[in-house]
């Protein structure tokens, strides 16, 4: 909220000092019609001491933050914060100040907590480019996977011009994109909270372009094709073709040379072929997967 209105504030809430908190202050006057004094600010924010703010602060603060009142922001929470009645008698009240104030502090820290969250989360968008032409990519399928340490990736959808959006409070992230006729890269940023538009350029592919060029071609020098096709193979390269259709499922196995026929023979039966990956070493294709897209056809 606060960085909304002022993107150049501290994230942190205990640095604040001087205009960052009358600025603060002009917030909630704003906001939620309330007021804070400077002394309360050093107070409770800034002194390090535990120091139990009136209810009445806490109903505006939990306001702020998107609840009715400091009730509504306990029930909201409730499973962070419980609070069980005692079966039996009340403890004496010396008893009961030592249960509910620590417990309120850790309430006030977990509030806390969240304003600096939302103030730090930020919407980032991400847009790919190709590194040759300088072009949007948005006739390739790209997918994006954020790398996460100690758990899972989480999946992206790109959208049709070539961009995605990342919501996060992180400041660094690790990217993998992969995209079609384009080299895999991992992508690793450090995000700026003032600089929310990413712009990548991905490399493309050549060996995938030029056979998926070659597939769709009508040439008459068969000869000169299958020459070329004979420099960029590897000759133990793994090639398969993917097989999903209504006659049949599946995969199918070809070895350099047999490929190499199937494409540049006239009668051939390799055409419009769609690449869907492929390997490089030492500047030949080693591994190379395709279906044929029979819409082209």
């Amino acid at each position: 909220m606060m960085q909304q209105s002022y993107p150049g504030i501290n994230p942190s809430i205990s640095e604040w000092k001087g205009q960052e908190i009358s600025d603060f202050q002009e917030e909630l006057r704003l906001k939620v019609k309330a007021h804070i004094s400077e002394k309360w600010f050093y107070t409770h924010m800034k002194s390090g001491k535990i120091s139990v703010p009136r209810i009445d602060m806490l109903n505006f603060l939990s306001r702020y933050a998107g609840y009715e009142n400091w009730d509504d922001f306990v029930f909201k929470n409730s499973d962070i914060v419980k609070i069980e009645e005692p079966a039996t008698a009340a403890p004496p009240l010396a008893n009961r100040f030592f249960i509910i104030v620590p417990l309120l502090v850790l309430v006030i820290v977990f509030l806390f907590y969240g304003l600096f969250r939302l103030f730090n989360t930020r919407e980032y968008t991400f847009c790919f480019y190709d590194a040759d032409t300088r072009e949007p990519i948005t006739k390739s399928k790209i997918e994006v996977r954020m790398l996460l340490e100690g758990e899972s990736p989480v999946n992206y959808p790109c959208g049709k011009e070539g961009c995605f959006k990342l919501k996060t409070d992180r400041s660094k992230v690790r990217l993998v994109v992969s995209a079609e006729y384009y080299q895999t890269d991992t992508i690793v940023r450090i995000l700026k909270k003032l600089e929310l538009n990413e712009s990548v350029n991905l490399h493309a592919n050549d060996y995938a372009l030029m056979i998926h060029y070659f597939s769709m071609m009508k040439v008459d020098d068969w000869e000169k094709r299958k020459t070329r096709l004979e420099a960029m193979i590897d000759d133990d390269a793994m090639i398969y073709q993917v097989v999903n259709d209504k006659e049949a499922t599946g995969m199918a196995l070809f070895n350099k040379q047999e490929f190499i026929d199937r494409m540049t023979m006239p009668s051939g039966s390799l055409k419009n072929i769609e690449i869907l990956e492929s390997r490089v070493r030492n500047e030949k294709i080693m591994l190379l997967r395709f279906r044929i897209n029979n819409r082209k056809r």
